[in-house]
């Protein structure tokens, strides 16, 4: 089921912001997912697995990093998802401008 926001604006200016100002926080999502991807990576080469396994089997007892590499990684992992999914939020936008 689709949700349909309207917007009243002065004039056409304002629409071209809007759209402009959606546009830049995909951008900036974008930067974050890569920037989060390769903390992730680095995550996974230090300790040899990947970030789904990890969530699922390794314990804050089995890094060498403790608490502090154990709460970082699942936090970006977590990020991460956050990041893709309101990504594919406003991906899935369509915009109708005058």
């Amino acid at each position: 089921m689709s949700t349909q926001l309207v917007i009243e604006l002065k004039d056409k200016k304002g629409a071209r912001s809007i759209h402009s100002a959606i546009e830049a926080y995909k951008t900036r999502l974008q930067v974050n997912i890569r920037r989060t991807q390769r903390r992730l990576a680095e995550f996974e080469q230090q300790y040899g697995v990947s970030t789904a396994y990890f969530l699922q089997t390794i314990t804050a007892e089995d890094l060498t990093g403790g608490d502090m590499d154990y709460i970082t990684w699942a936090g970006e992992a977590r990020l991460l998802d956050g990041l893709e999914n309101e990504l594919a939020e406003l991906e899935d936008v369509h915009y109708q401008l005058p």
